[in-house]
């Protein structure tokens, strides 16, 4: 090269994912500034970029190129080719420029491209980067709805809520913000007292409380409204948002359903400056069968002659996803047959729910018992293990082993000792887990039917999330999948109601004993009870 040919260092580092192993731009400044020295090369300046290249657009690359345009430079010094760019329109200007002997040379750490070369190589190194991101996004993509469905939300996490910070990225739990939570929970018990505007409650806990952010900011008066309406708070999440994709999340509720619409009633009362809605109990978990998106609700009113007018909910796909999609509306009363009649299946009278409750509790107190066994192995081989990381600590300190065998062993010490934690952990709470889930369920189902005809719009909406997940919405028929205990349970609904079809007691016998006896006899109960309704492993 000659030594009067001009080059420029561009140096970049993006903060997101697909650079996280490239090298600080001041490390490479101090390489690339090294191999201009070896290779003879003139430096008049440096251009430092803190971007992503994954789109066009980035303002020092861009200025860079102008002035090589104007003639200030003629050759680029980069740590590698995807510094200069990950995308096709910079790469194929920087190609061109090079063909054009605007550019005569750019020079990486590992290799050097000329005007004169066949740039096919070069075509093929800005291909396999532009890939790199094309990859990544999809990956990326997939793993946070991966992690939705798992039940945590793959976002930042709203005010009162923090991330676990003893976890990896991408496995990270949301866990209670021991700085906000109980503040966040105090705001939700002021606006329950409807004696507040959220304005006010806003003044009190900034003022008063002393609430901020994470970032160590004031909460904004928009902030306010959303976390008051974010259903997050009670337990569920929507992701994307405005997808109508809904989630049941695994974080700890702030509030119950119950207080989530209280506080929506008087946000769409006198308290709330915004126009008040309509309260469509589906609105919300029903998602579109044909198109995947989220099934919205209107209210209709139609006038007749004599002047009396008639007001009717219509549900109907929003066509978010696919404006071309073909469902039609379905009436608010049909849809309510079709989730009563799905209540009605899963129905069960108070005699069999306190003789199912009654097994349940002799079932769940054997299995305390035999894992208590296991837990104490597991206790055992946790000691064990800790002990032998100790005396691994003693050999290394006592230099009886090397630093590299000491980190290999120590490694997958630490590694099963994690395991066996977790194994302990799972153990404990597993029959816990497994006893609170099958009295949830028959607790709901008991007199579900004629609670859901009875209840309130919020009791109806409530009942409806407890009822299923992944609910569409297909040719006007609702599907729904119930969790797996619900399914037992509708299983058992059918045997039970035969019993009481065929058999009913006299005035003077115990009812209960007598239908106990009955599901007692009941191949088909017992079986649901001895596997469905039992943890399994």
């Amino acid at each position: 090269m000659n030594a009067a040919d001009k080059y420029f260092i561009y140096a970049r580092k993006s903060s997101e994912n697909e650079d996280r192993q490239m090298a600080s731009i001041d490390a490479q400044v101090s390489e690339l500034r090294e191999l201009a020295k070896d290779k003879k090369l003139n430096v008049v300046e440096v251009f430092e970029e803190s971007r992503s290249a994954k789109a066009p657009g980035r303002p020092v690359f861009n200025d860079m190129l102008m002035r090589i345009s104007s003639g200030e430079a003629t050759g680029i010094l980069c740590w590698k080719l995807n510094r200069l760019a990950r995308n096709p329109i910079d790469g194929g200007n920087i190609s061109w420029m090079l063909q054009e002997n605007v550019i005569e040379h750019i020079q990486t750490y590992g290799r050097d491209y000329k005007s004169d070369d066949n740039v096919l190589m070069m075509q093929v190194e800005f291909g396999v980067a532009n890939q790199f991101i094309r990859d990544l996004r999809t990956d990326t993509k997939r793993g946070l709805k991966a992690k939705a469905e798992r039940g945590w939300y793959p976002a930042w996490a709203t005010i009162g809520y923090m991330h676990n910070p003893y976890k990896n990225k991408g496995d990270k739990e949301i866990v209670k913000d021991p700085e906000r939570y109980d503040l966040v929970r105090k705001i939700w018990d002021l606006m329950l007292t409807g004696a507040y505007t959220p304005p006010q409650v806003l003044k009190i806990a900034t003022e008063e409380w002393g609430l901020l952010n994470r970032k160590e900011k004031a909460v904004s008066k928009s902030n306010i409204y959303r976390i008051l309406s974010d259903p997050f708070y009670y337990g569920v999440f929507e992701y994307p948002k405005g997808s109508g994709n809904w989630y049941q999340g695994k974080h700890d509720p702030m509030v119950t359903r119950e207080e989530f619409e209280s506080v929506q009633d008087i946000l769409g009362g006198k308290h709330n400056t915004r126009p008040k809605t309509y309260n469509f109990p589906y609105k919300g978990p029903i998602i579109c069968g044909e198109c995947g998106a989220m099934i919205t609700a209107e209210n209709k009113v139609k006038r007749q002659k004599n002047g009396i007018e008639r007001h009717y909910v219509y549900y109907h796909c929003t066509k978010r996803k696919d404006p071309n999609c073909s469902q039609k509306v379905i009436e608010e009363k049909k849809l309510e047959k079709q989730i009563a009649k799905s209540m009605l299946s899963i129905d069960i009278p108070e005699e069999f729910f306190n003789w199912a409750m009654t097994r349940l509790k002799e079932d769940n107190n054997r299995e305390v018992k035999a894992r208590k066994k296991i837990i104490l192995n597991q206790q055992q081989k946790l000691g064990d293990l800790l002990q032998k990381i100790d005396n691994l600590i003693d050999l290394r300190a006592s230099q009886e082993i090397s630093a590299e065998e000491f980190k290999t062993r120590k490694a997958k010490l630490l590694q099963e000792k994690s395991r066996q934690e977790s194994l302990v952990r799972n153990t404990n709470e597993r029959t816990t887990e497994w006893f609170n889930n099958a009295e949830k369920y028959l607790t709901f189902a008991e007199d579900a039917y004629k609670r859901f005809k009875n209840g309130s719009l919020r009791t109806r909406k409530e009942m409806l999330f407890m009822l299923g997940s992944n609910l569409k919405l297909v040719d006007k028929k609702l599907f729904i999948i119930m969790p797996d205990m619900l399914q037992a349970i509708e299983k058992a609904s059918v045997e039970v109601k035969q019993i009481h079809d065929r058999f009913e007691p006299q005035k003077t016998v115990d009812r209960q004993q007598f239908y106990s006896d009955l599901y007692s006899q009941s191949s088909v109960l017992l079986r649901g009870q001895d596997s469905n309704l039992r943890p399994i492993g």
